[in-house]
């Protein structure tokens, strides 16, 4: 069995081996993108759920994802609040139903803007502000390895401070235009 084929998909076709090709293209994307986010820093769980949802026709309920995904329901509850949170799914309801259904936003720009605003906030401002910190707690630092710890917090911070001012101005451009000024950049 290829590499790329997860529970999530051995459980599927032995329930319906008849799925349709973009069922089956469908499963192999939420596999990998569980994969990846492992690598994005959120678990893998948590990845799948933002895949299933973000390539579902319709809006789906808690029990679905479960089902879906072979998952209980306290981690599907935990991930999709989650989710929830960092602004990546939407919360539906349905007259006449008390169940909650749950929606991933669908436009690729957004959600790499949704996320960059997120990790921002959630992972690189921390950061710039411990290194200032740093900094600011040995600026007295006359010579030897205090001064050198100095010196690289402020570096540190110059660099990551530059990044986020770079990111800050791709997250406000227009999609084409973000796209324009990376194909300039990037030659």
């Amino acid at each position: 069995m290829p590499a790329c084929l997860s529970i999530f998909s051995v459980l599927s076709e032995n329930v319906n081996e008849e799925l349709p090709p973009w069922e089956k293209a469908r499963e192999e994307f939420v596999a990998q993108w569980g994969s990846l986010g492992t690598q994005w820093g959120i678990n893998r769980t948590m990845a799948m759920i933002h895949a299933l949802l973000m390539t579902a026709p319709e809006p789906m309920c808690t029990d679905e994802v479960m089902e879906k995904l072979q998952i209980s329901r306290g981690n599907a509850h935990t991930n999709l609040k989650d989710l929830v949170g960092w602004n990546l799914v939407r919360i539906i309801t349905k007259k006449g139903d008390r169940k909650e259904y749950f929606e991933a936003e669908k436009d690729v720009w957004k959600i790499f803007i949704t996320i960059s605003k997120e990790r921002k906030r959630r992972e690189i401002e921390p950061a710039i502000h411990l290194l200032r910190d740093c900094a600011a707690r040995t600026k007295d630092e006359a010579a030897g390895p205090g001064r050198d710890f100095h010196q690289q917090m402020k570096d540190l911070d110059e660099f990551l401070s530059f990044g986020v001012k770079v990111a800050d101005t791709v997250i406000t451009m227009k999609h084409a235009s973000a796209l324009q000024w990376a194909m300039r950049l990037l030659g």
